[in-house]
């Protein structure tokens, strides 16, 4: 009996250790990816407001994963998942849909990124592709992602298709991911008291409207973070979300009270393809 029960506390010890092992050298793979030297240092300096190892470990992306970033933009995320996944997983950078027509920061974004991955040794196994709320959207192969992430996204759907744009963007999302495969939301959040029409110009979202795209497209939410909310963004301000920094559309127009501010509060969202 004694030596039974040595042996089966000896087994569940061994199965703690390595489970413990497992997420320490994920949390030190996410560390590196955020200390990695190829980062801008103006990036850095978004750390304090973005929050960005809480909230990846949050949305539980590991190295080894097929991940796609919707809309990377500038490449302020992609510098991070880009590394964290060069030797083990997949990154898709599912940037502007240059198309007749297309607003003409699109293109000049989208130059601007491929210079940067083509530049940058870390970069460089980025595999960059297209989307576009209601024009592109099969940016990955369907069913073949682990995590699909989206940073302050979801606004600019909306206000250029409306509920057509978020809903079919949330349906592509659903199809890219495999069963059990996560959806990762950071959006500039509006109080629920505030009127809907806000959404339409001020770059900031309701949750209850983005859960409910969500849920609309077959996904659940799971789990939420507090870990990007601002307590002093009140979400009223007079150039709407870019009136905060890092954009500051009001120039030097009451500057220290919005960098006091800092960045806008943000929902943090998990959804799950069951």
């Amino acid at each position: 009996m004694f030596k039974r029960a040595v042996k089966s506390a000896l087994i569940v010890s061994s199965v703690t250790f390595t489970l413990l092992s497992s997420s320490f050298a994920f949390a030190d793979a996410i560390s590196d990816a955020v200390n990695n030297p190829d980062r801008p240092a103006e990036q850095r300096l978004r750390d304090e407001y973005r929050h960005p190892q809480q909230t990846l470990r949050f949305f539980d992306v590991k190295p080894d994963m097929a991940v796609a970033e919707i809309a990377p933009g500038g490449g302020w995320y992609s510098h991070i998942l880009a590394p964290l996944l060069k030797d083990n997983g997949t990154f898709y950078a599912a940037h502007f849909y240059v198309y007749d027509g297309a607003p003409g920061y699109y293109r000049n974004s989208l130059e601007g990124f491929k210079k940067s991955v083509a530049n940058t040794p870390s970069l460089q196994n980025t595999k960059i592709t297209a989307f576009h709320q209601t024009k592109a959207l099969d940016f990955a192969p369907a069913g073949s992602l682990d995590r699909v992430l989206t940073f302050r996204n979801v606004h600019n759907w909306y206000m250029q298709g409306g509920q057509d744009g978020i809903d079919s963007a949330f349906s592509s999302f659903f199809k890219a991911l495999k069963k059990g495969g996560v959806l990762g939301v950071v959006e500039h959040k509006l109080p629920e008291s505030f009127s809907d029409d806000t959404q339409k110009k001020s770059g900031y979202m309701k949750q209850s409207f983005v859960v409910a795209a969500a849920e609309k497209a077959g996904f659940k939410l799971v789990a939420q973070s507090p870990v990007n909310l601002n307590s002093l963004d009140t979400s009223d301000h007079e150039k709407g979300v870019w009136t905060l920094p890092p954009s500051l559309r009001l120039g030097e127009k009451d500057q220290v009270k919005y960098l006091a501010i800092g960045e806008s509060s943000r929902m943090t969202l998990k959804f799950v393809k069951p």
